[in-house]
């Protein structure tokens, strides 16, 4: 109506007081009041979104249970075989444990991703070559129905690593989540030791460390306490952690480690960390001066515990069962020398428990060429190569140190060590790698906010018929 339209004579010119409100009248709720001229015209950020519209945090972006699926993850690939318990635990209750656990990984994966929105990734793609190609060699039954069995257990580990890449956005958040669930597993070592220290030290293992209350073996003690100290190392340096939380992580992993006497281990979180910071000296202060004083403590160390350091490593083996590698070498000289046929070279015989002979054959590219021949060692050199090569090309920071890290620890390993072609923590840890080289997902732009338009006064009066 005309009223509603048409201000009154004491609305059109209102008196000096009520033409300076107070700071409430000032800003009233809705959109009642009048902007002013520096309101009619948005600023940047009204039409950019901030950082935090663009990528939203780690926390807002994945779900938290994301966190429990990797652990399960982490649960399989413990392995059934090992050192004797406190409480003997029947092989095949852990193995129903341990295959139960990434049943319920990928079952939970599927619920948190219903739509099955994927990232690409050429590293998930290999992977996926690598288990089609496995079932191609296992089909023929060499290794008997266990390679059909493993094969299924590749493709559930696959598949939800698959599920699991809609949340691979180059944040921290699997990096975290990865320490988490293997500092939870050398706690359950380290509880073991405390309650029995001679089953955890026993004399069949030359009194290193085993796992008492679950089966593990030196070696995955070893692997994991190394991992999770080169993390933590690097979170400090990026100022992503606190220092009190390192040194809990930090400190009792370090004696862990110590106590497996574990030289690939040592030696992959020592190259590792060296590459690893390397990458970041150029571009920080703290990575600057924490290489100084590694170089500088690990020479002091050399000279004044030479003795004891060359004792440790050799753990009282003779120089030829050095060399040898512990008996390596002839394991290995004895795969390379057995017949095989064209397909057998090809293709493999099949999934098996990487063994050759009865014995571990504790090499990757030696246990891949045995199941799952030449086709299997370019895939697995593939995945590496890629990982490697976005890794050397992205830009300094401390996500790329990371996955340089892993990468790096994992190659260093796979010389003694199997573990590359098949459901491993080392499939784990380049996991985490490619989680932290993808790019990050572009978010939706926030629309810029709809403006009020000043419309003059004579526009509001009702037109006269």
């Amino acid at each position: 109506m005309g009223m509603d339209h048409t201000p009154t004579g004491t609305d059109r010119t209102p008196v000096s007081a009520d033409r300076t409100p107070t700071g409430a009248d000032r800003t009233p709720l809705g959109t009642d009041r009048t902007p002013t001229r520096a309101e009619n015209t948005p600023t940047a950020a009204d039409h950019t979104p901030t950082d935090a519209h663009r990528t939203p945090t780690d926390a807002h972006r994945t779900p938290k249970l994301v966190g429990a699926v990797w652990g399960l993850l982490v649960l399989n690939t413990l392995g059934s075989a090992g050192a004797k318990t406190i409480v003997p635990l029947p092989r095949s209750l852990i193995q129903l444990v341990t295959m139960g656990a990434l049943v319920a990984a990928f079952a939970l994966a599927l619920a948190l991703n219903p739509r099955l929105r994927i990232r690409p990734s050429a590293f998930l793609f290999l992977l996926t070559l690598l288990l089609v190609e496995s079932v191609i060699s296992s089909a023929h039954l060499e290794s008997g129905f266990g390679a059909l069995f493993r094969c299924a257990r590749l493709a559930l580990f696959v598949g939800t690593l698959w599920l699991l890449s809609r949340w691979w956005d180059g944040g921290l958040t699997f990096v975290r989540h990865h320490i988490r669930a293997y500092f939870a597993v050398l706690g359950s070592v380290a509880a073991g030791l405390a309650v029995s220290p001679g089953a955890a030290l026993p004399d069949l293992y030359g009194g290193r460390l085993v796992g008492a209350l679950w089966p593990l073996t030196p070696p995955q003690i070893g692997q994991y306490a190394a991992v999770i100290i080169g993390l933590t190392a690097l979170l400090v340096l990026g100022r992503r952690t606190d220092r009190t939380s390192a040194v809990v992580v930090i400190v009792p992993s370090l004696v862990l480690l110590g106590l497996t006497h574990t030289r690939t281990a040592t030696l992959g979180l020592v190259i590792g960390l060296a590459l690893a910071i390397g990458s970041l000296v150029l571009t920080s202060a703290a990575a600057r001066r924490f290489f100084t004083w590694a170089v500088l403590c690990a020479a002091m160390a050399v000279v004044a515990l030479g003795s004891v350091l060359q004792a440790w490593f050799l753990r009282g083996q003779s120089k030829e069962n050095f060399s040898s590698l512990t008996g390596r070498a002839k394991v290995w000289d004895a795969l390379l020398a057995a017949p095989r046929t064209s397909g057998e070279q090809a293709f493999g015989v099949g999934l098996g428990d990487k063994s050759f002979g009865g014995l571990p054959i504790d090499n990757s590219w030696l246990a891949v060429y045995n199941e799952q021949g030449l086709i299997g060692v370019a895939l697995v050199a593939a995945v590496v190569i890629v990982l490697g090569g976005v890794a050397l090309l992205r830009p300094p920071s401390l996500q790329r140190a990371c996955a340089i890290f892993l990468i790096s620890y994992c190659a260093i390993a796979s010389y003694t060590e199997a573990g590359l072609g098949d459901a491993s923590p080392y499939l784990l840890h380049l996991a985490v790698a490619a989680s932290l080289l993808a790019a990050p997902a572009s978010a939706m732009p926030v629309p810029a906010p709809d403006v009020p338009r000043r419309v003059p006064r004579r526009a509001r009066r009702p037109e006269v018929a």
